[in-house]
């Protein structure tokens, strides 16, 4: 009996040591695999940290650079030169040089050295390579129209026209009182900023300018609408800006003028 219960004793102890040992080792393994696993999800949390980090730093450049802001405003009496393929500098007097860059929508207009002839007194439109190509060759007598930093429009100039006994400008003979006077009914179109054409009943067109009290009446091609029945509206009073781009489309209207200068245009829709 005491024997029995001896070797009942042994294998308890046996057992209960084995139970520690392995115990000792799952624990051991455990602790192992905890360890490495936490090395790894606190790996994986810094590199998701450095991502989003960098992430927020590349979106806030991106934001920086889409809200950073060019120079806007126009550029007369420039020359532009080119620089480097779609970035060109156009230099003012007064104002010194002025870099800046072309867009697919930019639009660009010529009189004889960007594209279009030279004897004609409507303006071509051109190609941003025939741009290029131009000022490649040498600077181009040009105005440009700028909001941040990009030209929306690039408009060669004309060289000044000459009175061929006299040998005055168009300007001169205005500044001396020699301009164009009278009333002119035919298509208005745009030459260059502040300088338009209308033609006669005969085709011929005639060169005019505009001034600052200039007074452009719409009726539904400049601005405004059609309805001037009684009760209805008597016409619009247009901007330049209106003026201008109805103009490079084309359209009738009445146009007197004093001394080359409009004084008042009346679109007839």
């Amino acid at each position: 009996m005491n024997r029995h219960l001896r070797n009942a004793v042994v294998a308890t102890a046996a057992i209960t040591a084995g139970l520690l040992m392995t115990a000792c080792q799952n624990g051991t393994d455990d602790s192992a695999s905890g360890t490495s696993g936490k090395g790894a999800a606190g790996a994986t949390a810094v590199a998701e940290k450095a991502s989003d980090s960098q992430g927020s730093k590349d979106s806030q450049n991106s934001q920086n650079s889409k809200s950073s802001k060019g120079v806007s405003g126009s550029f007369t009496n420039g020359e532009v030169s080119y620089l480097a393929p779609g970035k060109y500098i156009v230099s003012v007097p007064g104002k010194g040089d002025q870099q800046f860059w072309v867009a697919d929508d930019t639009e660009v207009y010529g009189v004889g050295t960007i594209c279009g002839e030279a004897g004609s007194k409507v303006d071509a439109p051109c190609t941003l390579d025939q741009l290029e190509t131009a000022a490649k060759k040498a600077a181009v007598n040009a105005d440009v129209e700028m909001r941040n930093g990009v030209a929306t429009l690039v408009t060669e100039r004309r060289a000044a026209q000459q009175d061929a006994d006299s040998g005055e400008t168009v300007v001169d003979g205005i500044n001396k009182g020699k301009g164009v006077n009278g009333t002119w009914f035919g298509n208005v179109s745009y030459l260059a900023p502040g300088k338009y054409t209308v033609s006669d009943l005969k085709g011929v067109e005639q060169q005019f300018f505009l001034a600052e009290d200039t007074r452009i009446w719409g009726y539904g091609d400049v601005c405004g609408d059609t309805n001037t029945d009684e009760g209805g509206q008597g016409g619009t009073e247009c901007t330049e800006a209106e003026l201008e781009a109805a103009a490079k489309k084309g359209f009738t209207a009445e146009v007197v003028i004093s001394n080359g200068i409009a004084t008042t245009i009346r679109d007839d829709h």
